[in-house]
């Protein structure tokens, strides 16, 4: 998504050129490009697919509505499965139209990671609850704190349920440090993800996510903590940004792959 302008033969050539070896997938260019056509891009390139994004949406309160999040989650992690990623990472919806009830949106996630947790082993697949800033609560993700996305991960196996370590979503929080160990000591984290914090924030706040280096967060110190906590994965970089997205793809790409270089160890 940091360069969703590229076609993803694009992002693969780009990869090449720069050395890059892994690439996070979003679903919506996976399926317009085809899943199996996808599956064999990323083959043929060498590349590594961490994690799909993204799963999740469960808070719905019409049965109808549920049934259909639930099918289209395992429509997600039967993907995964094909594209060689043992990560789905879970955004996993706002409150209900007309609703203000975040305890029971939240029971209503855990609800469904039982069903969607075994699915999930079954094909190999974690599902990984990214915790979203606040400012997303109310429309988007009412999981705002990697406390509360642990204290749902934590109902389930950690090879079924983990959490994503996203430095845009949790860097105000200063409790996160102590959760990220909390994580790592539970075996749960399960991808970790960078973006830095700029303002102000465009209209509708989603495509606010900074270039890393321009903003407000130490990618180091978080760095230094998730290592801490004994993860040894990839890092990602994912960017929602409509200034980015304006620039040649490219060149995006490569300022990226250099501002990582930068930025972290």
């Amino acid at each position: 998504m940091t360069v969703k302008q590229l076609s993803l033969p694009e992002l693969a050539d780009g990869c090449a050129r720069l050395g890059i070896r892994n690439v996070g997938l979003w679903r919506d260019p996976v399926q317009a490009h085809g899943l199996e056509a996808t599956a064999k891009l990323v083959r043929d390139a060498g590349l590594t697919v961490t994690t799909l994004c993204r799963g999740g949406f469960f808070t719905a309160i019409d049965p109808r509505e549920r049934a259909e999040a639930l099918a289209d989650n395992r429509r997600a992690i039967d993907e995964a499965a094909t594209l060689g990623t043992d990560t789905l990472v879970l955004v996993s919806g706002g409150l209900p139209a007309g609703s203000k009830d975040l305890l029971g949106a939240r029971e209503r996630i855990a609800d469904a990671l039982s069903e969607l947790g075994p699915y999930a082993e079954r094909h190999g697949v974690r599902l990984a609850i990214e915790p979203l800033h606040p400012m997303y609560a109310s429309d988007r993700c009412v999981v705002s704190t990697l406390a509360q996305a642990l204290d749902l991960a934590e109902r389930f196996p950690a090879h079924q349920v983990g959490v994503t370590v996203d430095t845009y979503h949790i860097w105000w929080d200063d409790t996160a440090p102590a959760q990220i160990a909390r994580a790592g000591a539970g075996g749960r984290i399960h991808t970790f993800q960078l973006a830095d914090w700029t303002t102000p924030l465009p209209e509708g706040v989603l495509t606010g996510r900074g270039q890393i280096g321009d903003g407000s967060i130490d990618m180091r110190e978080w760095q230094d903590h998730v290592e801490a906590a004994g993860y040894t994965g990839a890092i990602e970089v994912e960017l929602f940004n409509d200034v980015l997205w304006a620039r040649d793809g490219q060149e995006v790409l490569a300022e990226t792959a250099q501002r990582f270089t930068e930025h972290t160890r």
